[in-house]
C-alpha cells in the first residue's frame, strides 16, 4: 500500500538534511540523497542501484541495463488513462571535479552540501545540479500518491559527460510514448528544441625519453573562471592548457629547456582551470632569461584576457637543488610545445541562422604528458555535421604533421528543430497560463542526449527545460532554489493539463 504524502512529509520533516527546510522538499529530499552518493562519470554504479531500489521500494517498473542505465513506469493516474505517455529524461552521472585544497574523495565520498540566500553549493566541489536536479524531480514525481499525470517513462541515463555511452547504448524498445521532457537545462524559461553534435578527439604524440640533470622550473597557469565549453566557449574566458601551451613555445622556442611534466584540465568538456609544467634547465643564466620571459608573457596575457577572466595568473617557482628527472630532450620539447600552440581551439564559427548561436567549436579540456606519452583531449562541438567532421580532420592532420595520431570516441548527432510539435506547443499554452509571458525557444551549442535517443524513439517529440544553475562542471557552480520550485510548480501544472483542456489557454 502506497503511503500518503502527509506521512512522507512529517518523516521527512525530522530528517536533519542541510536541504531539509527547502521547498519543494520532496524535490531537494531527494537531490539531497543523490548529493550523498558517489557519482562521477564512469562510478555510476551505486546511484545506479540506489535508483533501482527506489522503484522497487514502491513497486513501479523497473529496468537497469549492463550500463546501468535505468528505466522507470508509473502507470497514469485515475482519468489519465487515455492521455499521451510521458517521458522524463535525464542523466545520472556529473563532472566531479574538487579545488586543490579540498580533501573530499569524489569516487568514495558524498558531497557537502550548503545553502547561500537563493542558492545550494558543494563546498570545494562540483554541485552536479546538471543533472541531479532531473534525476530529483523525476523521483519526487514518481513518489508522489496525489499529484495527476499520464502514464511516466522515466529515464535516466549514465556518462552522459563523458560522451553520452548510456543514451548510446540504452535499449527503449518497451517504451510506449514519443513525448519527452528532458531535464538538462540551465536557464529557466528557455525551451532547448535542438542541440549540436559532438565527440572526443584525443591527439596522441609519442616520443623517447632521456634521464637528465638540472634545476626543476614548475609553470602553473591559474585562477581562471573555466566554465562548460558548450554553454560558455563564446565568453572566450581563458583556457589553461592553450595558455600554458603559449608559454612553452615561446620560452622553448628560445631556450634549452626539457619538459619532465604537464598535466591540466579535468573533463574535455569543461574549460580549463589550472595547468602546470614541470622544464629542467641547467645554468643560471638560462633561468635569468626564464624569468624574464615569464614575467613578460604574465603581463600579455593579462593584459589581453582583461575582464573576460580578471583571475588570471602565472606562477613559477624553482628546485633549490639539481634533480635527475626523465625528460623530452630539447629538440623534442620544442616541438611537442610547437604541436600545442598549432592546435586550434574556442569558437570556429557562428551559426549564419541563428544569431548569437556558435556553429562549431573546440575545447582543448585535458592535456596531458607523461613518459614519453603527450595527450590532448577535445570536445568538438558542431550543428553542421560537415563542419564537426572537418574539425575533427583538422585535428588529426595537425596532429599526423606532429609525428603522432587522434582516436575518435563518442560521436553523437544534433538534435534537429521539429516544425511541428504537439509538446512544445502545450508546454507554451501551459507557461503562458502560468507566467503571462513566452517563454524563449532556442537552440543550444552545449550537447544533450535528444539527438541519439530521436534515433531510437520514433517521430520524437522533445522539449529540454530546467532551473536556472550557473557555472556548471566547476567548483563554483550554483542551483536556485526559488529556480526549482517555479520550474517543479510547472512540471506538475505541465502533467495535470489534459490535451482535451488546450482549448481553454488559446
Amino acid at each position: 500500500m502506497l503511503r500518503k504524502d502527509e506521512e512522507k512529509m512529517k518523516r521527512k520533516e525530522v530528517e536533519m538534511g542541510v536541504l531539509s527546510n527547502l521547498e519543494p522538499r520532496d524535490v531537494f529530499h531527494f537531490f539531497e540523497e543523490i548529493a550523498g552518493i558517489p557519482h562521477g562519470s564512469g562510478n555510476v554504479g551505486q546511484i545506479s542501484d540506489y535508483l533501482v531500489k527506489f522503484a522497487e521500494d514502491r513497486g513501479l517498473f523497473c529496468l537497469q541495463d549492463e550500463l546501468k542505465n535505468v528505466i522507470i513506469v508509473k502507470e497514469a493516474t485515475p482519468g489519465y488513462e487515455t492521455e499521451p505517455t510521458v517521458i522524463l529524461q535525464g542523466h545520472m552521472d556529473m563532472v566531479a571535479v574538487k579545488k586543490p585544497d579540498c580533501d573530499i574523495n569524489l569516487r568514495t565520498e558524498g558531497l557537502r552540501l550548503a545553502v547561500d540566500g537563493d542558492f545550494v553549493y558543494a563546498e570545494g566541489t562540483s554541485l552536479g545540479g546538471d543533472d541531479g536536479i532531473a534525476v530529483a524531480y523525476s523521483l519526487a514525481l514518481l513518489d508522489s500518491d496525489t499529484i495527476s499525470h499520464p502514464r511516466l517513462e522515466v529515464i535516466i541515463t549514465v556518462d552522459e559527460e563523458v560522451g553520452m555511452d548510456g543514451a548510446r547504448g540504452i535499449d527503449l524498445s518497451m517504451l510506449t510514448g514519443n513525448r519527452m521532457v528532458n531535464l538538462d537545462s540551465e536557464d529557466e524559461g528557455i525551451f532547448l528544441t535542438s542541440c549540436a553534435g559532438g565527440a572526443r578527439v584525443k591527439g596522441i604524440l609519442s616520443f623517447d625519453t632521456k634521464e637528465a640533470e638540472g634545476f626543476c622550473c614548475e609553470i602553473i597557469v591559474g585562477g581562471l573562471q573555466g566554465g562548460h565549453s558548450g554553454c560558455e566557449i563564446h565568453k572566450e574566458r581563458g583556457n589553461s592548457n592553450c595558455l600554458l601551451a603559449r608559454v612553452l613555445r615561446n620560452v622553448a622556442s628560445t631556450l634549452p629547456l626539457q619538459l619532465a611534466e604537464l598535466k591540466g584540465g579535468l573533463a574535455d568538456n569543461a574549460i580549463p582551470r589550472e595547468t602546470k609544467a614541470v622544464l629542467v634547465f641547467s645554468g643560471k643564466e638560462d633561468r635569468q632569461r626564464l624569468d624574464e620571459m615569464l614575467k613578460e608573457a604574465e603581463k600579455e596575457i593579462a593584459e589581453e584576457l582583461g575582464a573576460r577572466d580578471s583571475g588570471f595568473c602565472l606562477e613559477w617557482r624553482y628546485g633549490t637543488s639539481i634533480e635527475k628527472k626523465q625528460v623530452l630532450s630539447t629538440e623534442d620539447t620544442r616541438k611537442a610545445a610547437a604541436y600545442l600552440w598549432a592546435l586550434p581551439n574556442g569558437v570556429q564559427s557562428m551559426s549564419q541562422e541563428l544569431p548569437g548561436l556558435v556553429e562549431t567549436s573546440l575545447n582543448l579540456g585535458i592535456l596531458t604528458y607523461a613518459e614519453g606519452c603527450l595527450t590532448a583531449e577535445f570536445s568538438v562541438r558542431s550543428s553542421v555535421e560537415s563542419a564537426k567532421k572537418a574539425l575533427i580532420d583538422q585535428l588529426t592532420a595537425v596532429t599526423e604533421l606532429a609525428g603522432g595520431y587522434c582516436e575518435v570516441e563518442g560521436d553523437y548527432p544534433g538534435w534537429k528543430y521539429r516544425a511541428v510539435s504537439p509538446l512544445r506547443d502545450k508546454m507554451i499554452r501551459v507557461y503562458r497560463e502560468m507566467y503571462h509571458a513566452d517563454p524563449k525557444v532556442e537552440a543550444i551549442h552545449a550537447g544533450l542526449e535528444c539527438g541519439i535517443l530521436g534515433n531510437k524513439i520514433a517521430d520524437l517529440d522533445c522539449v529540454s527545460i530546467g532551473p536556472d544553475m550557473k557555472d556548471i562542471h566547476t567548483t563554483e557552480e550554483t542551483l536556485s532554489i526559488s529556480s526549482v520550485k517555479r520550474v517543479w510548480e510547472y512540471l506538475v501544472r505541465l502533467l495535470k493539463l489534459k490535451d482535451e483542456e488546450k482549448r481553454f489557454y488559446e
